[in-house]
């Protein structure tokens, strides 16, 4: 019986052919580069969507005490989506995920 593939790992020429797009992502305002001129692509619109809605964020991180906290886990968020598009991968962030599916641009 063949194994069946795993549905987030991404393994067909637009993750390859995108993958320095969809790192732009996670890189503060850079995220508006793909989310612009990628729309064709599903892999760069996806981290794209996801690194909107960081950048957004990092305009919060001002606010003292909270800020620091919310910067530190921005930071994380955002090194486990750079890792997801290294590996390939359409995996949702946490609570920033859930958001991006609700944006609709």
């Amino acid at each position: 019986m063949e194994e069946q593939k795993n549905t987030n790992q991404l393994k067909d020429t637009d993750a390859e052919n995108n993958k320095i797009m969809a790192l732009l992502s996670y890189f503060f305002l850079l995220c508006l580069v793909p989310l612009l001129t990628k729309k064709d692509s599903p892999f760069a619109y996806f981290h794209a969507k996801q690194g909107l809605i960081l950048c957004i964020g990092w305009f919060f991180t001002w606010v003292p005490f909270v800020g620091t906290i919310l910067a530190i886990f921005l930071g994380i968020l955002s090194l486990i989506g750079v890792l997801n598009v290294m590996n390939e991968k359409k995996d949702k962030l946490p609570i920033v995920g859930v958001l991006a599916d609700k944006l609709s641009i």
